[in-house]
């Protein structure tokens, strides 16, 4: 197990100076903004909400919704509320970071960059989670208590839980609570298959291994101490793919009858690009590689749950 405790209080000084420059040119950035173009803070905020994981989760809960039979109007109403919760996740995530942004010189996080204000981005971030309140209950309250129930717990990673052992957790309810939102919105109200359930939790958790990889040392330095800085790149690496691995296994070996052709080339393909990204862990690879294995799940699940 690495020594997060002692790399992060060896580097503070280097930090701090870090964030000092960077607070003196965002404040020059800020200042230049207000003068430029009416528009100028949009494409920040926009850049600022986490747009490709908050774009493929919402897809996700509309090919959901579509296999799942609901109605035109509920599936609107679902994918409005999954949007919204995304949205207001990943603004909350990015001002959450800012500090720690600011003092590793990440120009490439809007907020650190000073391309949107602070300000904006809680406004943001507060006005969305407004919105998917009502969203999320319009599909009943036991549907909306489970999809509020899953935003809670990414807010909660953001806050505080990303920084201990039990990072993974809220990856893990926060995603298989998506099927029961979609499922419960129905007449009758039917919980999902607990493998469908399974599968989307292992996604998840596998996705936040994976996204860690990146900026793990980053993190050590800024003292975000999560499950996989705790374990190190190479075992992170190793059980993200594991994690996906087992979604893709539950998604193929769950539903009743045989397994397809379909499903087959799913498993195979996935450990195809798990071991190709376990060849790279400390680049991007491996969050893209769980994004390619999630667009492929969706497929299969398009398949399985349509009436």
């Amino acid at each position: 197990m690495p020594g997060p405790t002692a790399r992060s209080t060896d580097s503070t000084a280097t930090a701090d100076a870090r964030t000092a420059g960077a607070r003196t040119s965002g404040a020059r950035t800020s200042g230049a903004r207000r003068g430029g173009a009416p528009y100028a803070g949009l494409s920040g905020l926009a850049a600022a909400c986490h747009p490709l994981p908050a774009a493929a989760v919402t897809l996700f809960a509309a090919v959901l919704s579509a296999a799942a039979g609901q109605r035109l109007p509920a599936a609107v109403l679902t994918v409005a509320a999954v949007a919204a919760g995304q949205l207001s996740v990943g603004w909350c995530n990015d001002r959450a970071d800012l500090r720690r942004d600011l003092a590793t010189g990440r120009r490439d996080k809007p907020l650190a960059a000073g391309a949107v204000t602070p300000a904006a981005v809680t406004r943001a971030a507060a006005l969305a989670l407004l919105l998917c309140v009502p969203l999320s209950l319009a599909a009943g309250a036991l549907a909306g208590a489970a999809h509020l129930a899953g935003v809670a717990a990414a807010w909660a990673y953001n806050l505080r839980l990303k920084s201990t052992a039990a990072s993974p957790v809220p990856y893990a309810l926060a995603f298989g609570l998506l099927p029961a939102f979609v499922t419960l919105g129905l007449p009758g109200a039917p919980w999902p298959p607990v493998w469908l359930m399974a599968a989307a939790a292992l996604l998840g958790a596998g996705a936040h291994f994976a996204n860690v990889l990146p900026d793990i040392e980053d993190d050590l330095a800024t003292g975000v101490v999560g499950l996989p800085h705790r374990l190190g790149r190479r075992r992170s690496a190793a059980l993200a793919g594991l994690l996906v691995l087992g979604s893709a296994a539950a998604l193929v070996a769950g539903p009743p009858g045989a397994v397809t052709p379909y499903g087959w080339a799913l498993l195979g393909a996935t450990a195809g690009a798990l071991l190709l990204a376990a060849l790279r862990p400390a680049g991007k690879l491996p969050f893209r590689a769980v994004l390619a294995v999630a667009a492929a799940d969706v497929v299969l699940l398009a398949a399985e749950l349509r009436p």
